[in-house]
């Protein structure tokens, strides 16, 4: 079944259930200033959410365009991406959980109007409760009242969908299928394992949209009771069309014939991230160096930059023109916009091979400061790594990421932090997250050895990633040793101090940084814990909790929830503060 005909039969179905079919909205939000693109389906459809009558009625279903960029580290493997298409459908205070449920299963299952994904291969999660929300035990009877076997119903604390710290929330029903046909039953940890894995995919989600948020808590119920589903094209695509991936899908693979052949995950960033700049360019956007179009810039320089360590010095209005082909009568705007969208396009994509043509000739002339490098003439981090290192040396990495993160406290008004790197904001969640990193750094240190240093974070208010220096997975015992250790400074209620200090004695003292004269004379350090009880010493520039017990407001503890390999000694900690039950 085609991408195209995928589509189709998504809109069929709910039109034949009375729900009236709208256009998508543009990927540029119209009326949500908190947002720099529309990231989900419902994005636009927040003021009918919170009461406002839609003018097409109660139940409504589209295919809408969709950007995020928060887990760009990840695209290259086999489901991440950046430009999306999210199937969905809504009931504004109409039909609730009942008949979300059904829908879903029957348009997943059926052979006659659905997809015809063998039920035996699904499997369900569904909201485990806490201090907002009860467990939701009426959505795990409907499952299990059309057929779904109680055994493959697994409750999650992180079953609940919000959109950011404002606006409808509600708790959700995931449902998954085993790409690889041969997983059968399985246990809790099993499916959780399974899922680390990709060999079960998220295949369409039913939100249960009944509360509101404001400032990052649920405040109460909202005035009506909503459905808000959804489905990622990209990843249905894949399990119909029987792919272990998005990229060997009928949406990507024309995509991916027009990019030389070499490594795997340099051809599919290449492939995502023109794909997001041909979609973006056609709604509007235009590169440049604050929001959105600050985006837009860095996915393309990351493009250039891949495509090079291809040897694909030329080619890339081929993968325009592909792309364009795809969407070629989807999205109207793309075939009306195309000499826009590829003049766009490529005057980046030159103006990025001048920048590079001046970093290189500062690297080759002694120019080895990576910081430098990037912020004067925006020669990208692993560049100046790949170079350095064929030269036999190395860069330090986590001295660049200090000054990154300093530049950006200096310049908040830019954005760079809303792309990659440090802090996404400076909510409260963010905050807290930013302290646990502090926490989870001297943790990793006591557990596994002092050679582990960070090696970068990136922190949002939905959880935290760190990368710190280690050659080896972590055992099952020693993440529960690390996650009882933060666990225990949380509940020691320890104070969190700063002081600007000589670069000298913040040595003596033992704080963990690089004594270097790119910090300057003094530096600020960050202490978590006073005296004898003190348990964290580090540079940083903040901000941060004044006491690591605001960590565990609300009766939230610290968990890991991902442990992997990014580079060679090189590990991934994703970890979030969860309802401790």
């Amino acid at each position: 079944m085609k991408a195209a005909e995928i589509r189709q039969k998504f809109l069929e179905f709910f039109k034949k259930r009375d729900h009236t079919i709208i256009p998508s909205a543009s990927l540029v939000p119209e009326n949500d200033p908190s947002v720099l693109f529309n990231t989900a389906g419902m994005q636009p459809l927040v003021p009918y959410l919170l009461g406002e009558p839609h003018p097409a009625g109660k139940r409504i279903a589209n295919v809408q365009k969709c950007v995020r960029t928060q887990d760009i580290e990840e695209v290259g493997d086999n489901t991440h991406d950046t430009f999306f298409e999210m199937l969905g459908n809504w009931s504004l205070g109409d039909y609730f959980k009942q008949e979300a449920i059904t829908w879903s299963y029957e348009l997943l299952t059926s052979k006659d109007e659905g997809f015809g994904l063998d039920p035996s291969r699904l499997y369900i999660t569904v909201f485990a409760g806490n201090d907002d929300a009860p467990r939701d035990e009426e959505a795990a009877e409907i499952w299990k009242s059309i057929g779904v076997p109680e055994h493959r119903i697994y409750y999650l604390a992180d079953n609940w969908w919000s959109p950011g710290d404002n606006g409808p929330c509600g708790p959700d029903s995931e449902m998954f299928y085993d790409v690889t046909g041969t997983l059968g039953d399985m246990s809790h940890d099993e499916f959780l394992a399974a899922d680390d894995k990709q060999q079960v995919v998220e295949v369409w989600n039913d939100v249960f949209m009944e509360y509101e948020k404001k400032d990052g808590k649920v405040i109460g119920k909202l005035s009506q009771k909503n459905v808000d589903t959804g489905a990622g094209l990209e990843r249905l695509v894949m399990a119909l069309q029987g792919k272990d991936n998005i990229f060997d899908t009928d949406l990507f693979s024309s995509i991916m014939e027009v990019i030389p052949e070499g490594d795997l995950r340099a051809r599919r960033i290449v492939a995502d991230h023109m794909r997001t700049a041909v979609m973006m360019a056609a709604d509007g956007v235009i590169p440049s160096n604050t929001d959105r179009g600050y985006i837009l810039r860095r996915l393309i320089r990351r493009a250039v930059r891949y495509s090079n360590s291809l040897g694909l010095s030329k080619g890339m209005l081929d993968i325009i023109n592909a792309v364009a082909d795809v969407y070629r009568g989807v999205y109207p705007n793309v075939d009306q916009n195309i000499d826009h969208i590829k003049q766009t396009v490529m005057d980046e994509v030159v103006k990025f091979g001048k920048t590079l043509q001046v970093g290189l000739r500062e690297f080759e002339k002694g120019e080895r400061d990576a910081f430098k490098l990037f912020s004067t003439y925006g020669f990208p981090l692993e560049m100046t790594k790949e170079l350095t290192e064929e030269l036999g040396e190395t860069i330090d990495e986590s001295k660049f990421n200090e000054q990154m993160r300093a530049h950006q406290d200096e310049s908040r008004e830019g954005s760079g932090q809303k792309f990659k790197g440090g802090l996404a904001d400076h909510s409260e969640m963010s905050v807290k997250y930013h302290t646990a990193t502090h926490l989870l750094h001297q943790a990793l240190r006591t557990v596994l050895g002092d050679h582990v240093f960070q090696k970068g974070s990136n922190i949002t208010a939905d959880r935290l990633r760190f990368d710190f220096s280690h050659d080896a997975k972590m055992t099952d015992e020693e993440k529960s040793r690390v996650e009882e250790l933060v666990n225990e400074q949380i509940s020691r209620s320890l104070p969190v101090s700063y002081e600007d200090i000589p670069i000298a004695e913040a040595e003596k003292r033992g704080a963990i940084g690089l004594f270097e004269e790119n910090y300057g004379d003094r530096v600020r350090v960050y202490q978590i814990g006073e005296g004898d009880e003190q348990f964290s010493l580090e540079f940083c520039g903040g901000p941060h909790v004044s006491n690591t017990s605001e960590l565990g407001e609300g009766d939230m503890r610290f968990k890991i929830k991902k442990e992997e390999a990014v580079a060679q000694g090189v590990r991934r900690i994703k970890a979030l503060l969860v309802p401790n039950n």
